[in-house]
């Protein structure tokens, strides 16, 4: 599921663990920009590359967890 708009503090769902990660960090390096994501209740750090569609942001292996996109 893409969401509109990544933003700091958003909890995303690795796919293939299901353990939750919130947003802590976005920033561009020339043409890409990345996630800096946190463990929830962890120290487990990861850089992921955000990919762009039609239908909004999504980090790819992760799954936007909450339900309403309505900021």
């Amino acid at each position: 599921m893409a969401a509109r708009k990544i933003l700091m503090g958003q909890v995303w769902k690795k796919d293939d663990t299901s353990e939750t990660y919130l947003v802590t960090k976005l920033y561009n390096e020339v043409f890409s920009t990345y996630a800096v994501l946190r463990k929830i209740g962890g120290e487990e750090i990861l850089r992921v590359k955000v990919a762009k569609s039609a239908e909004g942001a999504q980090i790819p292996g992760f799954t936007y967890t909450q339900d309403s996109q309505d900021f």
